[in-house]
């Protein structure tokens, strides 16, 4: 594995409006503390996917905290008993893209309006047990008690991974970086994964959302990093960027990571992998 020189950890959103209080981008080189790129500023979604094409030349892993796929292994499709549902991971972001092109700074609402027999919205949808579907990676990853990932196709109450993870697919439909696993990594110039930024938490020893100097720096300590000059609170997404800027880091390193034992060809194509999980 060639070396990243950067590392760019992005905390995202699929919420509605065009600047956003829930996005957060933080960096960090392969020595030093992660640092939180334009702190205060609300950035667009368009804003973060510029920011990203920015990366192409140079060699930079890019992480944005949001699956790129849906469940698809469990039920042998991402959307059964639909006779247009997309062979693969690559044409369920140009389906995404094709039905949510009008939607404003790479929303993607009218998806769910488009299937929307297979998303779960409250009680009126029936039991929730059924809906709630995981890919491969969230198996393992809920198997290895890392946590209690949410099933993109849920999307009631705070934790609703599924908006965020279509808006991403639309800006995976447009960019010209490889996607991991969904391409091999390069071996040279910027590559974007997927992640999970409470793993990243997890891997420093936190359980939980990280507010303060004191947790965030104790985390960032365990995953072998400096600490980072910041206020003594500040949002949770903050921290979410900045630990998992650091967590990159540190699993870049770890050849494990980039070959996870339930990341078969089929998965790869269908579904991808959460950056970190082994």
């Amino acid at each position: 594995m060639t070396a990243f020189e950067r590392f760019v950890a992005i905390d995202w959103t699929g919420a509605k409006g065009v600047r956003h209080r829930a996005i957060a981008v933080a960096a960090c080189g392969i020595e030093g503390p992660p640092v939180l790129l334009r702190p205060g500023h609300r950035w667009a979604r368009t804003e973060v996917a510029a920011l990203i094409e920015a990366l192409a030349g140079t060699r930079t892993l890019v992480g944005i905290d949001a699956s790129f796929s849906l469940p698809f292994a469990d039920a042998g499709g991402f959307f059964p008993g639909d006779a247009d549902s997309p062979a693969d991971a690559r044409a369920l972001w140009a389906d995404v893209e094709a039905v949510c092109a009008g939607e404003d700074d790479l929303r993607a609402l009218s998806y769910v309006a488009r299937r929307r027999r297979h998303f779960w919205l409250g009680s009126a949808d029936g039991p929730r047990g059924p809906a709630a579907r995981l890919r491969a990676c969230e198996v393992a990853h809920r198997a290895r008690g890392r946590g209690q990932p949410s099933s993109c196709f849920v999307l009631l109450g705070a934790a609703q991974c599924g908006k965020a993870s279509l808006s991403a697919m639309r800006l995976l439909r447009g960019t010209r970086l490889p996607v991991w696993p969904f391409d091999p990594v390069p071996a040279r110039g910027a590559c974007l994964v997927e992640i999970y930024c409470q793993h990243f938490a997890s891997d420093g020893g936190v359980r939980g959302k990280i507010r303060d100097a004191q947790t965030l720096n104790r985390a960032l300590a365990t995953l072998g990093s400096p600490a980072a000059e910041v206020p003594d609170r500040f949002d949770d997404h903050v921290g979410d960027a900045l630990v998992s800027a650091a967590g990159m880091r540190a699993a870049a390193a770890d050849g494990a990571v980039w070959r996870p034992a339930g990341l078969s060809a089929a998965v790869a194509m269908s579904e991808g992998w959460t950056f970190g999980i082994v």
